[in-house]
């Protein structure tokens, strides 16, 4: 495969799409495992679907309206959440089938023949253009840039929000941020594992990690690193075997957490809490 990154265009965009992602990954993996916001990034990443249909029927690219869908999702559930409004499951699940009913309105509402959205629904990391590296790039930069400027508030808000309170951090406003940053984190995984398979890559490299170690900044960077074995070793039997990417990514990635967890369990030892 290395000499296929080499010698191909379209190799080298997957393998550094690939190295993005697992930065996403590792950062925001860790914080969405530690807070129990997994099924929150799951109703983020298909509520997008619906800004994948708005893009087509507007004619313009469809990341970017995944983009809008997913982050003002992660705004809407997260005021409504802070609200009391109802509870936080119900307002995922609402949202979840929200978004998914819009993005097959707005695609039946196209004239001609519908588009092909698979590469959206279940990845397509060899069809990652220099246009999307670009647009990866800076959200990945975003989400690196927030998280090493407020990563003493992180660590604290992670460990309790009501120490946090008494610790002066704005938790209010950490918690806005969060919801953000997981939105961006989804559409950055969308072009590499597609909005169906986007929480399973989102989480295994982060819960991989925590099996081995409990400080945060060690998880994250074994996070990062767990990640990027993940996607590349998925790039490589999709290469080789000629299989969906995604769907490779993600096998490889459920495979390799659950043989780790295996492994722990028969030496005798706990998987690591948080500290």
């Amino acid at each position: 495969m290395l000499e296929a990154i080499l010698t191909y265009r379209f190799m080298q965009n997957a393998a550094l799409a690939a190295l993005l992602g697992s930065e996403v990954c590792g950062i925001m993996g860790v914080i969405i495992i530690e807070k129990k916001l997994v099924m929150m990034s799951g109703g983020i990443a298909h509520t997008s679907y619906g800004g994948v249909g708005l893009g087509y029927l507007l004619g313009i690219e469809p990341i970017f309206g995944a983009f809008l869908f997913s982050v003002l999702a992660a705004l809407g559930i997260g005021v409504l959440k802070r609200r009391d409004v109802a509870r936080s499951d119900v307002l995922i699940s609402l949202f979840w089938a929200l978004g998914m009913a819009c993005g097959i309105l707005f695609i039946a509402m196209m004239e001609g023949y519908p588009p092909d959205i698979s590469a959206y629904l279940f990845g397509s990391i060899l069809s990652v253009t220099r246009a999307d590296l670009l647009f990866i790039l800076c959200l990945t930069v975003a989400v690196a840039a927030v998280f090493i400027a407020l990563y003493a508030d992180w660590q604290v808000f992670l460990f309790d929000e009501d120490f946090a309170r008494t610790r002066g951090v704005n938790t209010k406003r950490l918690d806005t941020l969060l919801m953000v940053l997981i939105a961006v984190t989804v559409v950055v995984l969308i072009r590499v594992v597609g909005i169906i398979l986007v929480l399973a890559l989102l989480t295994a490299p982060a819960a991989t990690a925590a099996l081995f170690t409990t400080r945060l900044k060690t998880r994250v960077w074994l996070a990062i690193g767990v990640s990027a074995l993940y996607s590349f070793g998925g790039l490589w039997l999709s290469y080789r075997l000629d299989i969906a990417s995604g769907a490779a990514i993600v096998m490889l990635a459920v495979a390799c957490y659950l043989l780790s967890l295996l492994l722990v369990r028969l030496r005798g030892g706990k998987p690591a809490k948080a500290a």
